[in-house]
């Protein structure tokens, strides 16, 4: 097991809670049709939150359960900043919970 995983793993729960605390948790899904899409952070049909929420936290979870390598980088804080622009006071715990992830994403092991 990378030594990096309990770290990331109580960083997901710090932007799961981030989210919920912003209002910006979902409880229904986004339909399968917009989940499958190819672009990159499905920015063709889902907001970036939701991206969060139903892509990028539950592949997280499952490279930790299932023991797989973790990405090379990670370039989650530059999209979200993009995002996020005109709500940066709404967004300033969030960015920095996601500035910690890329930095844990690309510590040397």
């Amino acid at each position: 097991m990378d030594k990096r995983f309990p770290k990331i793993a109580d960083q997901l729960l710090l932007i799961e809670r981030e989210l919920r605390v912003l209002g910006w948790w979902k409880e229904v899904p986004p339909s399968a049709e917009s989940l499958s899409s190819r672009e990159p952070f499905c920015v063709d049909t889902l907001d970036f939150d939701q991206w969060l929420q139903w892509i990028f936290l539950p592949r997280m979870k499952i490279i930790l359960e299932q023991d797989l390598p973790l990405p090379a980088a990670s370039g989650i804080l530059e999209m979200a900043e993009m995002v996020y622009a005109s709500r940066i006071r709404d967004a300033r715990n969030l960015l920095a919970l996601l500035k910690d992830f890329d930095r844990l994403i690309t510590e040397a092991v």
